[in-house]
């Protein structure tokens, strides 16, 4: 029952999201790895285009003391704001009991937007 309900979820979060979310992470990366100079915010854009296509059933860890230059740097071009947008949507899809599912995938993104270095995504 519980990997159906990871499956449907998936499914829904994919259908609603979870596309125009990770395509806009995955297109971020590739031109970040256009240049030498930005590789490792395009490796870890791809990470959060991972996550962001199927969140349901993968567990976040993060480490900001790996890289905390790299996390810091992270933070103040864009990874703040990114964090606050994923904050604010998860607490609105919180309000409704039915919504409680997908508020906990923002909580997750944020997590991994505001610290992707050093951080791992498992199943």
């Amino acid at each position: 029952m519980k990997a159906f309900m990871r499956t449907l979820g998936n499914i829904l979060w994919f259908l609603l999201l979870g596309l125009w979310m990770g395509l806009a992470y995955f297109i971020y990366g590739v031109l970040c790895c256009v240049t030498i100079v930005f590789i490792p915010f395009g490796i870890a854009s791809f990470r959060l285009a991972k996550l962001a296509f199927f969140p349901f059933g993968k567990t976040v860890e993060t480490n900001f003391e790996s890289r905390p230059i790299g996390n810091v740097i992270w933070m103040v071009l864009g990874g703040a704001e990114s964090a606050l947008c994923y904050a604010i949507a998860g607490a609105v899809c919180c309000v409704t009991i039915i919504g409680i599912p997908f508020g906990k995938q923002f909580f997750k993104l944020m997590r991994l937007s505001a610290i992707p270095y050093g951080a791992t995504v498992e199943k």
